[in-house]
């Protein structure tokens, strides 16, 4: 069953897909919850669509929200922080519990490149989080735009000039700007003790696969890395894509189910 459902934060409405496995009146599914990159929204390019009717097949729910500012999702992109996004995810999370066919004590989270940042700090700061998965998880960002740049662009003139950075068509903050540039990623990630599962591809050129592999220098022994050979950013080809729903798959019906 797939059905639209509208979750309410600081008086924003996010939509949202939820997906629910056939069975019994009452069942209450482990669940994950999707949350999406930077300027993308809850269908994802390394498609969210497909990894949700994957699991529903094998008894697990999902629930895929568009952040504020983001696909169908209340806002401007104009206002978005990452604090916010932090904000809204976990208060999503909170939501996601109390639905009728959701097992509040099974919930995971997956997150796609930003999502992925923003998902490995919920996981840590919001209690009861049972699996986490992190698709090309964009580690790098704070460090690249910390410097004063953004996909080899210098950040301060084009701020002066327009008031804001032209980033794939959306206006980014000065306020975002400074908001991912003084985020410890690491450092607010490393408190989630449950099981973590980190799927990168080695010829992804907009995350370094080098700030990834820090995540395990932060996790206790709780973190796999699994590097794909020949995945891009966006998991862009037929095998690598299969490969990353597969995995995440069988990772989630480990610690789930």
């Amino acid at each position: 069953m797939i059905r639209h459902h509208n979750f309410q934060h600081n008086g924003v409405t996010l939509r949202s897909t939820l997906h629910i496995p056939e069975g019994p009146t009452g069942t209450r599914w482990p669940t994950a919850v999707f949350v999406h990159g930077f300027t993308s929204n809850r269908l994802e390019l390394p498609n969210f669509v497909a990894m949700s009717r994957l699991l529903e097949a094998h008894g697990i729910a999902s629930v895929r929200f568009d952040l504020s500012g983001h696909g169908e999702s209340d806002g401007d992109f104009f206002d978005v922080t990452i604090t916010g996004e932090i904000a809204e995810t976990r208060a999503v999370v909170q939501a996601v519990r109390t639905l009728d066919f959701v097992d509040p004590d099974r919930i995971g989270l997956v997150g796609m490149s930003m999502g992925g940042v923003v998902a490995g700090i919920v996981a840590a700061e919001e209690p009861g989080i049972g699996a986490l998965c992190l698709w090309s998880p964009a580690a790098v960002a704070p460090f690249e735009i910390g410097s004063g740049y953004l996909k080899g662009r210098r950040l301060a003139p084009e701020i002066a000039e327009k008031g804001y950075v032209d980033a794939d068509g959306h206006r980014m903050s000065s306020a975002l700007v400074a908001d991912i540039a003084g985020l410890d990623v690491y450092g607010r990630s490393s408190g989630y003790a449950g099981p973590v599962h980190i799927l990168h591809g080695d010829k992804d050129d907009i995350a370094p696969l080098e700030y990834v592999r820090r995540y395990l220098d932060y996790y206790d022994g709780n973190a796999h890395l699994e590097i794909v050979e020949g995945a891009d950013h966006a998991w862009g080809s037929v095998p690598h894509r299969t490969a990353l729903h597969q995995s995440t798959l069988r990772f989630l019906r480990r610690h789930l189910r």
